[in-house]
C-alpha cells in the first residue's frame, strides 16, 4: 500500500481535551473571545448565513429537576426559537432528548411571519438522543459521538455557528469545545455567582434591599444558628425561608414556621428541637434527610420570610451581549403558589405600572455588576414587593443566570410583533407602535387533559379559534404541547392589546378545554 494513502493511527489523531480539565477551559474562553466578533459582523445582518445549535437542556440538580412533573417536555420551551428562521439565510438545529412529535413543531413553524413552512423546513434540522432518562440532556449529547457529529454536518460551510443553551454548566462547556463553537451564554466559571448566596452579595453591592439573612450556609447546625439569629433580632418573625444555592423554580426551597413558639422558649434550644418539623419542604416528596444531605452539598441561604398584605413578586429579564452592553429586556409579575407559595407557576407581562419602572433600574445596576465580572447572556432578577402605604418596597431575592420561566413568552412576542419593551417607559410596542400585554403559564395542568394529544390539542385549538392572529397581532400560544397526554400539562401564553384581553384569553381557553373535557 503507497505511503500516502495509509490510514493514520489513533494516535496521530488530533486528541480532545479531558473534559473540565484547564486545556478544554482555555480552549473555550478563546472561543468565547472570538464571539464579539461574531456578534458584530452577523448579528445585526438579517440576511447574514448563520446557524444556532439550540440545546434546550435543563442541566441542574437531577433529583431536584425530578419533583417538577414532565420536567424532560420542557426542552419544548426552546421551540419559541424556531421564529430565528423568519431571518431567511438562518439555520437552526433543535437537539431534544426524546422526538418532538412533527404536529408541534409545524404548530411553531405555522406562526413565523413572512416565510413559508417549505422554506423554513429547508433550515431546520430536528435532533434527538431518543433518551428519555433523568440524566441532563446535554450529557446524553456527550454520550453519543455520532450525534455530535451529526450537529456538524447539519451546519452549512461558511456559516458563522453559536450554542444557545438554556442553562451553561461543565458540560454545555465540553460540548462546546467538540462542536468548535461558541455560547451565547455565562462562561460556567462564572455560574456561581447567580447562586442564592452570591446573589444577595451582589444585591447588597448594587445598594437593592434584601430580606434578612445568612449566606454561605453548609449544615444543619448553621441553618439553625441562622434561624435562631433572625428571631432574636426580629421576635415577631412568623417565618423563615431555608434555600439551596443551586434550586431551581422553588424545588429547592424550604419554608420554617416559628408559630408555635412560645414567648417563654429558649430560641437555639426551640429551633434545634423543632426544625425537622416545622420545616416545610416545597419538593413534597424530598425527604427532610435528603434536603439536608443536598444543602450540605451546595450551600445555601436562610432569609426572612416576606409577609405583608399586598405582596407581589416581580421580575425583571435582562441581556448582556457579547460586547458587554446592557439591557433590561423585559419585566413581568410572576405568580407563584403552591403550599410554601414558593413555585413558579405564570406571570403577567409587564410588571405593574406602579414599579415596573423602578424595577427594570435595578436590574439593570444588577446587569451592570455582573458584566464587570464576565457575565454574558440572558438572566432573571427576581424580587419580593410589599405595598407600604403609598410606595412599593423591593426585596431582591435571586439572580438565574439562564433562561427561564419568563424567557419564551417574551420571545415569541417580540418576534412575532417585530417589537420591543421600553423599559424607561414600562411598555412593549409592536412595529407599528401599538402596546401589547401578554398573560403566561406552564402549569396549565387538570387530571381531565390527560390523554390529550398533540393532534387532539391542535384540532381543538382550531375549532375554538385558540390561536395567534397575525393581522390583531392577538391570540393563544400553546408551548409544552408534549407533556399534556401523559401528564395533564400545558403551557400557554396569551397576548392582548389590554391586560384584561390577555387574561380573557386565558380564561377561555381553561374554558375551552375543560368543556372538551
Amino acid at each position: 500500500m503507497p505511503e500516502s494513502s495509509r490510514i493514520p493511527p489513533a494516535s496521530a489523531e488530533k486528541k480532545e481535551p479531558a473534559p473540565g480539565s484547564m486545556e478544554e477551559v482555555l480552549i473555550f474562553r478563546k472561543l468565547q473571545h472570538s464571539f464579539p466578533r461574531q456578534f458584530r459582523k452577523v448579528f445585526p445582518d438579517k440576511l447574514a448565513c448563520k446557524s444556532v445549535i439550540i440545546i434546550p437542556s435543563i442541566t441542574l440538580d437531577q433529583e431536584i429537576l425530578g419533583k417538577v412533573s414532565g420536567h424532560v417536555h420542557y426542552e419544548e420551551r426552546l421551540l419559541c426559537l424556531l421564529m430565528l428562521l423568519r431571518m431567511p439565510r438562518t439555520h437552526v438545529v433543535y437537539v431534544t432528548s426524546t422526538p418532538v412529535d412533527p404536529v408541534i413543531v409545524d404548530y411553531y413553524l405555522h406562526l413565523l411571519p413572512g416565510i413559508t413552512r417549505h422554506h423554513a423546513l429547508q433550515r431546520l434540522t430536528m435532533l434527538s438522543c431518543f433518551d428519555a432518562s433523568a440524566k441532563s440532556l446535554t450529557e446524553k449529547i456527550l454520550d453519543r459521538p455520532r450525534l455530535i457529529e451529526r450537529i456538524k454536518k447539519s451546519i452549512p460551510a461558511g456559516n458563522a455557528a453559536h450554542l444557545a443553551c438554556f442553562t451553561v454548566t461543565k458540560y454545555e462547556r465540553t460540548l462546546a469545545v467538540k462542536l468548535d463553537m461558541p455560547i451565547y451564554g455565562c462562561d460556567p466559571d462564572l455560574y456561581e455567582l447567580g447562586n442564592k448566596s452570591n446573589s444577595r452579595k451582589v444585591f447588597k453591592q448594587c445598594g437593592l434591599h434584601v430580606p434578612p439573612g445568612f449566606e454561605d450556609l453548609r449544615n444543619e447546625e448553621e441553618i439553625i444558628n441562622a434561624l435562631t439569629e433572625l428571631k432574636i433580632s426580629d421576635p415577631s418573625l412568623r417565618r423563615a425561608v431555608v434555600k439551596m444555592n443551586d434550586g431551581f423554580s422553588g424545588e429547592g426551597n424550604a419554608v420554617f414556621s416559628f408559630a408555635e413558639m412560645g414567648e417563654s422558649e429558649e430560641v437555639k434550644r426551640w429551633v434545634s428541637d423543632h426544625l425537622q418539623e416545622q420545616l416545610k419542604i416545597v419538593a413534597g416528596d424530598l425527604s427532610y434527610k435528603d434536603f439536608m444531605f443536598k444543602f450540605q452539598h451546595m450551600g445555601g441561604i436562610v432569609e426572612a420570610f416576606v409577609e405583608g398584605e399586598n405582596k407581589t413578586s416581580p421580575s425583571v429579564q435582562c441581556r448582556i451581549n457579547p460586547l458587554g452592553d446592557c439591557k433590561v429586556i423585559s419585566t413581568h409579575d410572576q405568580l407563584v403558589g403552591g403550599e410554601s407559595g414558593q413555585v413558579f407557576l405564570g406571570a403577567n407581562f409587564p410588571a405593574k405600572e406602579e414599579y415596573s419602572i423602578e424595577i427594570g433600574e435595578y436590574g439593570l445596576k444588577v446587569a451592570e455588576a455582573l458584566s464587570k465580572n464576565g457575565v454574558m447572556g440572558r438572566f432573571a432578577v427576581d424580587f419580593i414587593s410589599v405595598k407600604e402605604g403609598k410606595d412599593w418596597k423591593h426585596y431582591a431575592i435571586e439572580i438565574n443566570l439562564r433562561k427561564g420561566g419568563t424567557t419564551h413568552p417574551y420571545i415569541l412576542l417580540q418576534f412575532l410583533t417585530d417589537g420591543d419593551y421600553d423599559y424607561e417607559n414600562g411598555l412593549f410596542l409592536t412595529a407599528n407602535r401599538q402596546t401589547r400585554y401578554y398573560f403566561c403559564s406552564d402549569n396549565l395542568r387538570s387530571d381531565k387533559y390527560i390523554g390529550i394529544t398533540p393532534p387532539d390539542l391542535i384540532d381543538i385549538a382550531m375549532m375554538h379559534s385558540l390561536h395567534y392572529d397575525g393581522t390583531s397581532q392577538e391570540g393563544v400560544m400553546f408551548h409544552l404541547i408534549g407533556a399534556l397526554s401523559q401528564f395533564g400539562k400545558l403551557g400557554v401564553v396569551c397576548i392582548g392589546s389590554t391586560p384584561e384581553r390577555a387574561k380573557n384569553f386565558y380564561e377561555q381557553t381553561v374554558k375551552v378545554l375543560d368543556g372538551e373535557c
